[in-house]
């Protein structure tokens, strides 16, 4: 394959280098397997830049407990380092509003959802703690 077929044909020569496809046939196909070509290399592109959050799992897992119990979602969970930075990487990834504090003991605290997650450097870095209330 030439560059300036790669750089020249834009998405279809980007479908061309990932699909194995020459950008000749790529333009000669009808327009329903071009469009598929195309999903093909988003779907690609999508699940290389998708990577879980168990952390984030955990979590919704400590909330379910809770509201189970008590009808309500808890108002605290404390968390460690790690999960901290990867629910604040989720946020940034999924481009939603990132609320932090810092509480008058110092703690910082990150809303998720219904539930305040406060920050705890002195637990292990993948601590997720039990949901608690605040009373």
């Amino acid at each position: 394959m030439h560059r300036r077929t790669l750089v020249g044909g834009g998405l279809l020569g980007m479908t061309a280098l990932l699909g194995g496809v020459h950008a000749e046939t790529v333009q000669e196909r009808p327009d329903v397997e071009t469009a598929r070509a195309i999903d093909d290399v988003r779907a690609l592109f999508e699940r290389a830049l998708e990577r879980p959050f168990p952390e984030l799992a955990e979590i919704r897992h400590q909330q379910r407990l809770h509201l189970k119990a008590s009808h309500k979602f808890p108002d605290f969970i404390e968390i460690g380092i790690n999960v901290w930075d990867r629910l604040s990487d989720w946020h940034v990834r999924h481009r939603l509003p990132l609320d932090v504090a810092r509480r008058d003991d110092g703690r910082y605290t990150m809303t998720f959802m219904f539930t305040t997650l406060v920050l705890r450097p002195d637990q292990a870095d993948s601590f997720v703690g039990f949901g608690y209330d605040a009373r």
